[in-house]
């Protein structure tokens, strides 16, 4: 008895974010961001520091829980690393282009390649110390402020969460996406913390800017991405014709 073939319907581009609210969003993340850094440079966040890595250590400095804690903390922390979250990145776009939504793939690169220069850019910037009132409990290179794999995460998993809000036509389904990589990467700044190798502060900017810069980028690389995806259409288009 035959089997019936079964249709792959693609997804019709049906939502964007608002370009003015996405750029409300960013201000509100990007002066969040400035106000901890002002702090920070004016030496005004010592105690709220050290309170946040204190907070949940006992006598020997080392944090409350079980030892398997250590290894969940670290696998959250592996999500906001060079390594999983370019592979992530990587993978999404892919699926993007897979799903004939160049314009979106095209956004999301570009988002993820600009976001982490900006932040290798304000790392050099500010130059903070990693703590030393806690021991690391992992490796941990580079200046601190802000957070690398909180400014990042946040960076390229709530693109990626704006660019697959494209496939639901609802706006609750939408929503929830975009609130699951939020808290997805919050975790990830939290564990930076709970490992003692970043200030709550450095975590806090990180996070701000991150988002900050992932809302900003939906609204104005939202063009480069089109004329990007459309010069290489016409090309394409050109490309048989020439030969």
């Amino acid at each position: 008895m035959p089997v019936p073939s079964e249709t792959l319907t693609l997804p019709v581009r049906g939502f964007r974010i608002d370009p003015r609210k996405a750029l409300v969003c960013a201000f509100l993340c990007w002066a969040g961001a400035g106000l901890v850094a002002w702090a920070v440079h004016a030496g005004h966040v010592g105690p709220f520091d050290r309170m946040g890595l204190l907070f949940w250590r006992d006598d020997t400095l080392q944090p409350r829980g079980s030892p398997g804690r250590l290894e969940t903390v670290r696998d959250v922390t592996a999500l906001g690393g060079v390594l999983l979250r370019n592979l992530f990145g990587a993978g999404a776009v892919v699926a993007l282009l897979f799903l004939r939504l160049r314009r979106e793939a095209a956004l999301l690169a570009l988002t993820v390649m600009s976001g982490w220069a900006v932040n290798s850019a304000l790392k050099g910037l500010i130059g903070r110390a990693r703590p030393d009132i806690v021991p690391h409990l992992m490796e941990a290179h580079g200046n601190s402020f802000p957070s690398g794999h909180s400014f990042n995460s946040a960076v390229v998993y709530i693109a990626m969460a704006l660019a697959f809000a494209a496939l639901s036509p609802r706006r609750s389904v939408r929503w929830t996406i975009v609130a699951t990589a939020m808290a997805t990467t919050l975790a990830i700044g939290w564990s930076r913390i709970w490992l003692g190798v970043h200030w709550p502060t450095d975590v806090i900017a990180g996070w701000l800017g991150g988002a900050g810069w992932a809302f900003l980028a939906s609204a104005l690389l939202y063009r480069p991405a089109k004329a990007t995806v459309d010069a290489a259409e016409a090309f394409s288009e050109d490309s048989p014709g020439q030969a």
